[in-house]
Order: C-alpha cells, then structure tokens, then sequence
C-alpha cells in the first residue's frame, strides 16, 4: 500500500522548483480563478518556513499590504503554483521565522546574503 502512495505522489513532483531557503524573498505566481476567468496574481513576500518533504513540502510567504501582515502558505508542486523567482537571499539562522510576525517596518527586514 505504502509503495503504491509513493509512487503516485512521486509522478507528480514538479521538474522545476527553484533553490530558496527561508529568510529569502520571493515572488509567488499563482493561478487565480474568478468565474469562468483564469489569470496569474504575484504574491512577493518573505518565505517564513518550509516543511515536510517530497511531494507534500510545503512553504509559507509574508508580507505587509496596506499595514497588516499577510501570510499565505503554498504545496510546493501544485499545479495552482505557476512559478517561484528568488528576488533577493536572505541570511538568517533560524530554520523558521515566526519572530517576523511580531514585528512591522524596517524591524521586519531580513540582511541581505552576500556572496
């Protein structure tokens, strides 16, 4: 049973999922549906945990609009998920961020990585 599970779940892994680690900001596009309409709507914001693994890995984004943080959490292979661009690294220490939730403005900031 286990190995049937597995392998379904295994043919529907993305090919293409983009290197981004937690702290990074990044660029979410999203398929939105709106009646019989279907369009892309970017979602940009910084990646506060990933969890789990292979084909029920998820990750969770925030940001701020209009003055109130707003998080969204994605599965990192579903179809919903057009595609993931990395805007800037972060460089962080922690493996999840909820810290950021307690703070707004340039206290919320993550450092740039440099390499």
């Amino acid at each position: 049973m286990n190995d049937i599970i597995k392998s379904i779940e295994d043919a529907q892994l993305k090919a293409n999922v983009p290197e981004f680690n937690v702290g990074d900001t990044v660029k979410v596009y999203a398929k939105v549906k709106e009646g019989n309409r279907e369009r892309t709507q970017v979602f940009e914001g910084t990646v506060l945990k990933r969890q789990n693994g292979s084909s029920r890995e998820t990750f969770t984004v925030r940001k701020f609009s209009n003055g109130v943080g707003v998080e969204k959490t994605w599965p990192l292979h579903s179809p919903v998920v057009e595609k993931i661009e990395v805007v800037r690294r972060g460089k962080v220490r922690r493996a999840k961020l909820f810290y950021l939730r307690d703070r707004i403005g340039k206290a919320a900031k993550v450092k740039e990585l440099v390499k």
